[in-house]
């Protein structure tokens, strides 16, 4: 699947690495590690490198959460 994606222009590595990044903007790095399996450092770097403010994620729950 890879060689026909590649063959389509989609490069798999920027495509992943964006979705981490876009990910990492809006999960804390502990639901992000737990998520998807990756370990906890890593998902902080990611965090860190993304600039996430994970207090939008934790209101946005407690929101959900009295309706």
């Amino acid at each position: 699947m890879g060689e026909r994606l590649r063959k389509l222009g989609i490069r798999l590595a920027q495509t992943r690495s964006t979705a981490l990044f876009q990910l990492a903007t809006e999960l804390p790095a502990a639901v992000l590690a737990r998520t998807l399996g990756i370990d906890i450092t890593v998902a902080v770097k990611w965090q860190r490198a993304a600039a996430g403010d994970w207090a939008a994620y934790a209101a946005e729950i407690s929101k959900r959460n009295r309706g």
